[in-house]
C-alpha cells in the first residue's frame, strides 16, 4: 500500500503527520518505508527527508540498504515550487521508488507544499497520487482560515481521508463548530490517530 501525504498548503504539518504514521503503523507490525520524491530549500541535506528516514529506519531495518538520496531523489536549494526550482528527472524518482518499494509493506510518500503545486507544466503534486497508485491523506491546518483552505482543496479533489493538525488552541471555538456540523466527523491527528490508521488501512 502507498499513502500520499499532502496538505492544504506548505508548513501545515506533512512531516509531523508522516512521523506519527511511521511510528503507529510500525507498532502494528508493518514494515514502513518513506519517500519524499522532491524537497526544495535544501541546504547541505534535505531536512524533512532526513527526519523521515531516521524515524523509519528505527523500525524497518531493511531501509539500511538505502541512502538519504534514495529517500529524497530530487533536491533543490531554491525554496520554491519544483517547476521553478529546477529540472525534474522522473527516471530518478522511478528508480528510487522501486528500490524503496521492495523494502516495505506500506510506503508513506510525502508531497512538497500543497496539492496544486506545479512540478512541470503538465504535472502537479496531486498527479503523484495516481502516479504511485496511492491513497491520499490531506493534512489541514487548524488556525483561522482553515475552512477556506479545506473546502477549496475538497472542491478540487477527494482525499481518502483528511484530518486536522491541531496547533491553534482557538480551533474548537472558531472553526470546529462549523466543521462538525457540516462533516459530522472531524478527525484530529493528535488524538484520533488510531481511527485515521483504521480508515487508511480499510479496503
Amino acid at each position: 500500500m502507498n499513502i500520499f501525504i499532502t496538505a492544504t498548503n506548505t508548513n501545515i504539518g506533512k512531516t509531523f503527520t508522516t512521523l506519527k504514521l511511521i511510528k503507529a503503523l510500525s507498532k502494528k507490525g508493518y514494515k514502513v518505508g518513506v519517500f519524499k520524491p522532491i524537497e526544495t530549500g535544501v541546504i547541505n541535506k534535505p531536512v524533512d527527508g532526513e527526519k523521515l528516514f531516521n524515524e523509519a529506519i528505527k523500525y524497518n531495518k531493511n531501509l539500511q540498504n538505502l541512502s538519504l538520496d534514495d529517500i529524497v531523489p530530487i533536491q533543490f536549494s531554491l525554496p520554491a515550487a519544483p517547476i521553478v526550482a529546477g529540472e525534474i528527472d522522473f527516471s530518478k524518482i522511478d528508480k528510487a521508488y522501486k528500490k524503496i518499494k521492495n523494502e516495505c509493506d506500506i510506503l508513506l510518500i510525502e508531497g512538497a507544499g500543497g496539492i496544486k503545486v506545479p512540478i512541470t507544466r503538465d504535472f502537479y503534486m496531486y498527479d503523484f497520487i495516481k502516479y504511485f497508485n496511492a491513497k491520499s491523506f490531506l493534512v489541514v491546518q487548524s488556525k483561522l482560515g482553515c475552512i477556506n483552505d479545506l473546502e477549496l482543496n475538497l472542491e478540487f479533489f477527494t482525499p481518502n481521508i483528511w484530518a486536522i493538525n491541531l496547533f491553534d488552541k482557538e480551533f474548537y471555538k472558531i472553526t470546529y463548530p462549523y466543521l462538525k456540523e457540516k462533516y459530522k466527523e472531524v478527525l484530529i491527528i493528535q488524538k484520533d490517530l488510531d481511527t485515521i490508521i483504521q480508515k487508511l488501512l480499510k479496503g
